[in-house]
């Protein structure tokens, strides 16, 4: 091994060994239980960010366990074409370098340059999972847009439109006005933004009355076709089944009664825009109102809009204001904050508009979603977030899957150019059976990114042909994947695979939280405090990087980035690379099996008991998706058990002459860092790998040994309890020489007073430990506390008092002269401090803080010079 831990050395090597000797493929084998976990698809317009290095680093935990715990254990990979993301990117990127629009290019040009962008920048995301050390089977990697998964969202398409649980419909839809596109709700963001309240009159028709009304969006106004109220306040009851005009147009608009509406909101009496408001629309629809567009798709306003039409739709806002006030109907303007949904693409405030779209009915694949949950067939880790899933479907509207875009998996819908007449299918029909016409064009809108990453578990398997693989790997074990995307994918790939392959798409949702800066605050472009995982793995390793995100990591908790944390995790790393190094150098034998027949010393039992008991608890924490806890224990366990006791403890035999105890402590050392590396390998691949290279009789690589299971035969907690009574002697008596600042190489005699008769057997019975690691000269059990000489310092330790002579552990010459010099630095201090405390000069112009300063020196050191007076007498006593 090198003498020094550097990453760079080794972890590409090993990575291309990996791959090389096929380390990460998964086959049909029935011989094995399978365990699978599909990876949620990045974009391939990004690069590896610290989100997916936290969720790709949590799988390969996973995977790299289970296939060491010999599951045929299959990551399955792949990317996803993000349809929004992507176009706006591959169109920024045209416009930067040729100035040519969309339109000028033409959608198959556009789409040839698309699967250009795909081909180049889809791979840099997975050669940077590589980086990362992600033991995915990538002779399996899937495209969200491949010929198979294309066929499979085509199926499920033609399926769920032939069950009536696809429509067309002329419904209220979000409008993105950057993007040009639709958005489902779940790409929606709610933030809450400052605002107004307009309260407007509307004036009575055949009457004097005004009814007041308060608006965040005035300029919607022109579209109202209603006002509603609720039945049961009393304030309006009057005026239901009355008409209002309008102001600024004219329109008589219906008073109308509705439930929806809240008595303590604004004025109680709500203008309705059905064609541009959520739940104007639902009240329009159950009172038969009229839907009046007023925006064009950019957000500009239409031909409906009047004199405002061709504005932008806030200049519309101040300009109508403006005239609401100049005629009299604008009653006030109060502050108001309120949230507002903006595109989770572009933050562009989102648009409700009615369109023609295609949606999927969602009432009836909710409802099993649920039961699912319900019935614990589906488990959600943490288990809190089972009330987010839940309230999500108990809430959910149908789902628009239509997009106004090019690149996506086009909808395959097709119109008869001779009557119009409509057909789904597979391919674009021959003849129209209704006229007999031959001309066709398919439907120009593509299909929600969502739709196709819904299908991901089943359909990168191979469905919907009956595939091997499908039969064998499915239903997956696991979802790892952020919170943040409840939502957007895991609940429609539960309902997507309920429909279709009639069981759950995995058996747990394991979700963890987001990585935050330092101050617990989002990583954005726009804040700048983005960290580039690359530069990480560049600097410190890709194993201290790993380890820092699984040792952060609680499942659905928030993470923050701290660069100490990562120093920290090389820090261990560079301890376990030494200390590896001085086990295996000082090996003279290959076969260093333990065989239960070797004389062991109370530290080589405590130490397998205690290797067989952490074995237990981190596979425990695993079990749970307690990954952090998980890591936190192989750390404590490898640092301060194994290194800084174990080792220290195992040096004197083995630098001693006895070769039969030489030998058995090295069985101990090697048996426990074997196992301590196959423990931290699904942590820490690299270093792991690389160190089991070197150790006596390895063969085969790390990778795909074993994972260590707990045996009995070495469980002791007896001697654990004793060593533990040992560990705490040493530990304070270590503390009392540090106090004193006594050098290790001061032997001192411990006499020890027990209480408690064998507690003092023990440690008299392990007085070499005590002699080795607290620099004890002997170890001596006196009967009380008389035979103690009456300057001993003491520490205690369970039931017994340990003394340590202070003539042992100080030489009193040496501390005398050190004594005297401090003496006389403090009296040159108190006399410095005294006369500038009596100059004159300085107290009238020194600032009265800088002179309470000046006199809180002076007793300070008149103190410690007190306390050395003290000590010099004390000890020109023992001289």
């Amino acid at each position: 091994m090198d003498s020094k831990y550097n990453p760079k050395e080794f972890e590409d090597r090993i990575y291309d060994e990996w791959i090389d000797n096929k380390s990460f493929m998964a086959k049909v084998n029935p011989e094995k239980e399978p365990y699978t976990i599909v990876l949620p698809p990045p974009n391939i317009t990004g690069q590896l960010h610290m989100g997916h290095a936290l969720d790709q680093t949590l799988q390969d935990v996973l995977i790299r366990w289970r296939r060491l715990q010999g599951y045929e254990a299959l990551w399955l990979p792949g990317t996803d074409h993000a349809s929004i993301a992507t176009e706006v990117r591959v169109l920024k990127s045209i416009e930067e370098k040729e100035g040519i629009t969309k339109e000028a290019l033409g959608r198959d040009e556009f789409l040839k340059r698309a699967w250009e962008w795909r081909d180049e920048y889809g791979r840099i995301i997975v050669n940077q999972m590589k980086k990362l050390g992600s033991s995915c089977d990538w002779d399996k990697e899937r495209f969200t847009m491949d010929e198979g998964c294309n066929k499979a969202v085509t199926e499920v398409f033609i399926r769920l439109y032939n069950k009536g649980l696809i429509y067309r419909g002329n419904r209220l839809i979000n409008w993105c006005p950057d993007c040009m596109t639709t958005l489902s709700d779940a790409e929606v963001e709610h933030e809450e933004k400052p605002g107004h309240f307009y309260h407007i009159n509307y004036r009575v028709k055949d009457s004097d009355e005004m009814l007041e009304i308060a608006t965040t969006r005035p300029e919607t106004m022109i579209a109202d076709t209603g006002v509603a109220v609720n039945p049961k306040d009393e304030r309006y009851k009057h005026l239901i089944g009355k008409t209002c005009i309008l102001p600024l147009v004219g329109r008589e608009l219906p008073i109308i009664a509705d439930d929806y509406v809240d008595l303590e909101v604004g004025t109680g009496a709500l203008k309705v825009t059905p064609a541009h408001d959520p739940n104007d629309f639902e009240i329009g629809i159950r009172h038969n109102l009229e839907q009046i567009n007023i925006f064009n798709e950019d957000a500009t306003m239409n031909e409906n809009s009047g004199k405002y039409q061709g504005m932008d739709r806030y200049a519309c806002r101040k300009e109508i204001v403006k005239d609401l006030e100049a005629e009299g109907y604008l009653v006030m303007i109060k502050d108001h904050a309120h949230n507002v949904g903006t595109c989770y693409r572009c933050n562009t405030v989102i648009e409700p508009r009615v369109s023609d779209q295609w949606f999927v009915k969602m009432a009836p694949l909710a409802g099993p979603a649920m039961d699912v949950v319900k019935e614990n067939i589906l488990k959600i880790v943490p288990e809190r977030f089972t009330k987010v899933y839940m309230h999500w479907l108990e809430n959910i509207r149908d789902w628009c899957i239509s997009r106004q875009l090019w690149w996506g998996h086009r909808i395959p819908a097709f119109y008869c150019e001779s009557c119009a007449e409509m057909f789904v299918a597979a391919e674009m029909p021959d003849i129209c059976p209704k006229c007999g016409g031959t001309h066709f064009r398919q439907d120009e809108d593509v299909l929600d990114t969502w739709f196709s990453s819904a299908l991901w578990p089943f359909s990168t398997l191979g469905w919907p042909d009956k595939t091997p693989e499908l039969d064998y790997f499915y239903p997956t074990n696991v979802l790892v994947t952020g919170y943040d995307i409840i939502f957007f994918w895991v609940i429609r790939m539960v309902f997507s695979a309920l429909d279709e392959m009639g069981e759950v798409p995995f058996e747990h949702v394991f979700l963890h939280g987001l990585v935050r800066d330092a101050q617990g605050r989002k990583m954005s472009k726009s804040l700048g405090n983005g960290v580039d995982p690359l530069d990480i793995i560049d600097q410190y390793g890709a194993d201290a990087l790993r380890f820092m995100l699984a040792t952060g990591n609680s499942p659905g908790n928030d993470l923050k980035f701290q660069i100490e944390r990562v120093e920290s995790s090389r820090n261990f790393a560079n301890k376990l690379w030494n200390a590896s190094r001085f086990v295996i150098m000082g090996l003279e034998e290959k076969d260093l099996a333990l065989t239960g027949d070797e004389q062991l010393t109370l530290a080589d039992k405590w130490m397998l008991s205690r290797l067989n008991t952490v074995t237990q608890d981190i596979t425990t924490s695993l079990e749970k998706f307690e990954l952090g806890l998980a890591a936190n224990k192989i750390y404590e366990f490898t640092w301060n058990e194994y290194c800084d006791w174990y080792i220290e403890l195992a040096k004197k035999r083995l630098y001693g002459e006895d070769q039969t105890a030489k030998q058995t402590v090295q069985k101990v050392l090697i048996t426990v860092l074997k196992d301590i590396l196959r423990l931290l390998h699904p942590f820490m691949p690299f270093i792991t790998e690389e160190i089991w290279a070197h150790m006596p009789g390895a063969g085969s690589l790390l990778v795909t040994d074993q994972w260590p299971v707990q045996d009995q035969k070495w469980l002791d907690a007896n001697s654990e309890k004793q060593m533990e009574l040992v560990m705490e002697a040493i530990k304070n008596l270590r503390n009392v020489r540090a106090e004193m600042d006594v050098v290790p190489s001061r032997k001192a005699k411990c006499m020890i007073v027990a209480s408690d008769v064998e507690i003092g057997r023990q440690l008299i019975e392990n007085a070499e430990y005590l002699m080795t690691l607290a620099s004890c000269s002997e170890v001596v059990l006196i009967h009380s506390k008389s035979e103690v000489p009456e300057d001993a310092v003491s520490t205690v330790v369970y039931g017994a008092e340990l003394f340590l002579p202070l003539a042992d552990l100080i030489d009193f010459e040496k501390e005398m002269e050190r004594l005297k010099k401090e003496k006389s630095k403090l009296e040159s201090e108190v006399e410095r401090v005294a006369k500038k405390l009596s100059n004159e000069g300085f107290v009238k112009k020194a600032p009265p803080a800088l002179i309470e300063e000046e006199k809180g020196k002076q007793l300070k050191f008149i103190e410690m010079l007190n306390a050395v007076n003290e000590r010099i007498e004390a000890i020109a006593k023992k001289l």
